[in-house]
């Protein structure tokens, strides 16, 4: 079998030596580039406070296998910032060191502006490294994913080895075979990635807007999109309706196969949840099986985890399938509903001990 997954990057000693025993099945990883400045979608208001770039390198080096990407994925940067020359170099400083030790093969980038700024500062650079654009432009069609290529290739950038698929494709299987089939044909030597355990609401109408405010928080260091979230956003729809959980375009550990049929390669998410959630995440995708709560594989729903038993074992075998031919008509429909409550409990409330333990 050849290697099939994309996993994110800790510099973790526990999950690196994880990573090693998985080289088999790891086509490449991500990671965040540590910096002043938060760089990638996700949000840290200490960025770098804990592990320098030179702990993430070196914890690189020991993975010889996969393709490295870094993460430069912000939904955008701020003007000042693309217009300050210190704050371009020192980008262009990090990227450089990482490929003078060999553990960097491209960059994964949302912001076109960033892009051709850095192409414009150093194409020395920009010719070593494929440009890889972030599921989040939502590359869901031959033509959108055509012309992402073109601009990427005016840059000076190297084409991206691969094109991570927007996740609405997960639950459109004749789509995805009609845009895989077309895109193999016309781009032969280019990989096809899903995203498979995002599992937040599928064609979700806050995700622009909060990759927006993510962007912001990182900015200026001040985070409120996870109360932005609660009080009007996804989180409350999925509080109030747990039942769209099963809408969510996620990719079960037992349908990998399926998918397979279509793509090259396997994306997993999470890595703000930390080493033991990657573990758990990997192993079962790595067995194409897992018997516990479905929630404890997936990333954006991951804070239901403590509170619903979603029994992925109950799911049947063809539950991929059912989904797909799904209209997203849900009141006349209630599939998903009596499924949900078919196959889910609710959990005892737990209060976590978060005393710090005597020595």
């Amino acid at each position: 079998m050849k290697p099939f997954l994309n996993v994110p990057f800790l510099p973790e000693d526990k999950y690196i030596d994880f990573l090693g025993q998985c080289a088999a099945d790891l086509d490449s990883t991500y990671f965040s580039l540590l910096h002043g400045q938060v760089l990638d979608c996700r949000t840290q208001i200490e960025p770098a406070a804990v592990i320098s770039q030179a702990a993430n390198i070196a914890g690189l080096e020991r993975l010889p296998g996969p393709k490295k990407y870094a993460l430069l994925n912000s939904r955008f940067y701020s003007p000042a910032l693309l217009t300050d020359p210190d704050f371009i170099k020192s980008i262009l400083d990090s990227l450089d060191q990482c490929l003078d030790h060999g553990v960097l093969d491209g960059i994964v980038y949302c912001d076109h502006y960033l892009l051709q700024r850095l192409a414009d500062e150093s194409p020395e650079i920009a010719a070593q490294l494929e440009a890889v654009p972030s599921i989040n432009t939502l590359p869901d069609s031959v033509h959108k994913i055509g012309a992402q290529l073109t601009y990427i290739g005016e840059t000076g950038f190297k084409p991206p080895g691969k094109i991570i698929l927007d996740r609405s494709l997960n639950r459109n299987l004749d789509e995805l075979a009609k845009i895989s089939l077309a895109l193999h044909q016309v781009l032969p030597g280019i990989k096809l990635e899903a995203l498979a355990n995002e599992g937040c609401l599928p064609f979700c109408p806050f995700k622009l807007s909060h990759d927006s405010y993510i962007a912001l928080a990182n900015l200026e260091c001040r985070d409120l999109t996870r109360h932005f979230n609660f009080e009007i956003g996804c989180m409350r729809l999925l509080d109030e309706q747990p039942h769209r959980l099963l809408q969510s375009p996620f990719i079960r550990p037992e349908d990998i196969d399926l998918y397979l049929y279509h793509v090259d390669t396997i994306k997993l998410c999470g890595r703000t949840l930390g080493a033991d959630f990657l573990i758990n995440a990997i192993t079962a995708y790595r067995n194409r099986r897992y018997e516990g709560n479905l929630l404890d594989l997936m990333d954006a729903t991951a804070w239901l985890a403590d509170r619903l038993y979603v029994d992925n074992s109950l799911l049947s075998f063809d539950f991929a399938n059912l989904l797909s031919q799904c209209d997203n008509r849900c009141d006349p429909c209630g599939f998903c509903r009596e499924l949900f409550d078919s196959i889910t409990h609710p959990l005892p409330l737990m209060i976590k001990d978060l005393r710090v333990a005597a020595d």
